[in-house]
């Protein structure tokens, strides 16, 4: 099953980019008259798109906290970071307009890059300080335009299971520090079951999202400020242990 799963997800993600091809266009064309329409259609399509991956993958998705975003003002969603359906789970539940910080080598992948790049999203070169910099200052400037940022601090997708999450880049939260914009930690679990753990074959699982409580810079202390990073981590750590649990007692039914 894992291998049929795998095959029918695949096929319909090469359709889908054929297909969004004169979607591309379409989305040009109404950039010249509006793009604030441009965005909301952008947006649409990409919504749909990952939904029904998420249907052929067999995910069934657990979403906690959810009346904590803010629906009035941008935030930057810090998220923990196991598997490429990170994104994919995450993408249609942000209420607003929102950009993700990818790694630069996604940019080099046709097709996909179009649509990351029409949806705002920005590509980071961790091993450029210069260009990473710059990628952050942007960020910033987007959040204080009123767009919310996605970005995954551990830097990479954790492949092992040593840790539950790697340590936190405390660069990333920078982008909440120098805007203003709370912070929402949103913790993942059980998402690399899907397809990492077992590489090539894609299984039907259930996968626990939490959105924590805002966390607004200016009401921390300063020893936690200067280490946003690490704070933001512990509180993660312990939202991670909790959905385990949950993900056990389903799993015990």
């Amino acid at each position: 099953m894992g291998y049929l799963r795998f095959f029918w997800t695949a096929l319909y993600v090469v359709v889908a980019f054929l297909i969004s091809l004169p979607f591309l266009l379409l989305d040009y064309i109404i950039g010249l008259f509006s793009m604030k329409a441009r965005d909301r259609f952008t947006l649409g399509v990409v919504r749909v798109t990952f939904r029904i991956l998420l249907v052929l993958a067999g995910v069934k998705l657990h979403i906690s906290g959810y009346e904590n975003i803010p629906k009035d003002k941008p935030v930057v969603y810090i998220g923990n970071h196991r598997s490429f359906f990170d994104v994919i789970t995450t993408y249609a539940l942000y209420p607003n307009m929102t950009a993700f910080v990818a790694k630069k080598s996604f940019k080099k992948i046709p097709f996909l890059s179009w649509w990351m790049m029409m949806l705002h999203n920005l590509f980071l070169d961790r091993g450029d300080i210069k260009q990473g910099m710059q990628t952050i200052l942007t960020a910033i400037e987007y959040v204080k335009g009123g767009m919310s940022v996605v970005i995954f601090p551990e830097g990479t997708r954790n492949r092992t299971y040593e840790e539950d999450m790697l340590e936190f880049h405390e660069g990333s939260f920078k982008i909440s520090d120098k805007s203003g914009a709370p912070v929402i930690p949103m913790t993942l679990y059980n998402t690399s079951a899907i397809f990492e753990d077992h590489f090539p074959k894609i299984y039907s699982q259930h996968v626990f999202i939490d959105f924590g409580k805002p966390i607004y810079p200016d009401e921390l202390d300063k020893a936690d400020r200067k280490h946003f990073g690490a704070y933001t981590r512990e509180i993660m750590l312990k939202t991670y242990g909790e959905l385990r649990e949950q993900y056990e007692k389903l799993n015990a039914k």
